[in-house]
């Protein structure tokens, strides 16, 4: 073999061509129809790198916006990123300002692709709880790209999933007082359209990268079923291959929801 193909360069060009393969492979089989992220280890790469977390945050967006081209390329219809949890307000006031300040350079740099892309974008959280500015970027993201008819690409932010099943309680609790609806009309439909993801499919995918294996408040209700797939690398280092290969493991699993396979 040639000295000049044994090193980075023969390296890249065989993960190029493993992916086209990977991709090939994914694309002929079930593709899932929501796949769920948890955007989990920037800050830890980032300190592994020598660096203040903040830039781990800065490289968690990029393979953000990576993913969601790749989403697009295996025609995925429904994306949901775990971006800013309601615990996440206890770290650092520096890096919470950062992390506030994320969703508007995300918008101002992704904002015409997203509606070029025919993408439409949701918010799953309390946005009252946000910086004014914040929460103004968001809600026109939002408006502009109502009206997109491909990909719905959920970002769950301000989130925690036992507030959201409170806040589903409530919203029942007083209709009922209302007289509108009764307890007995109560069931696990109902209750879903109260939820953030109402008239979405639940998860059928959840992918977590970092080590870390718990759900960390995300999603609860939604995730009853979804099968989960881990992986050791930090969210930053996140590469098409490892998202195809996500993709493949589920191809692979049988779903019984409880039942059996005769």
């Amino acid at each position: 073999m040639p000295t000049y193909l044994s090193g980075g360069i023969f390296k890249k060009l065989r993960s190029t061509s493993n992916t086209k393969k990977l991709l090939t492979q994914v694309v002929s089989g079930e593709v899932p129809l929501h796949v769920a992220i948890i955007m989990d280890g920037n800050g830890r790469w980032a300190k592994k790198k020598g660096f203040r977390r903040i830039y781990g945050h800065n490289a968690g967006i990029d393979t953000m916006r990576n993913v969601v081209k790749w989403s697009g390329e295996v025609n995925l219809k429904v994306l949901t990123f775990y971006a800013f949890s309601t615990e996440n307000w206890r770290r650092p006031a520096s890096e919470v300002d950062f992390l506030m300040q994320m969703p508007i350079k995300f918008m101002e740099t992704e904002l015409e692709k997203l509606i070029r892309n025919n993408i439409k974008l949701q918010i799953f959280g309390e946005l009252t709880g946000l910086p004014l500015n914040t929460r103004a970027a968001i809600l026109e993201a939002v408006d502009k790209t109502k009206n997109g008819s491909g990909l719905i690409l959920n970002l769950a932010f301000n989130y925690g999933g036992r507030t959201e099943i409170i806040r589903a309680v409530k919203i029942i609790s007083e209709k009922i007082l209302t007289g509108t609806i009764s307890p007995r009309d109560i069931n696990e439909k109902m209750f879903a359209d109260f939820l953030y993801t109402k008239g979405l499919p639940d998860p059928d995918l959840l992918i977590r990268p970092s080590g870390e294996f718990r759900l960390s408040n995300f999603l609860l209700w939604q995730l009853a079923y979804t099968e989960f797939w881990f992986a050791e690398t930090m969210w930053p280092d996140f590469s098409k291959e490892e998202f195809l290969k996500a993709l493949l493991e589920y191809q692979k699993r049988e779903r019984r929801f409880g039942g059996i396979r005769l």
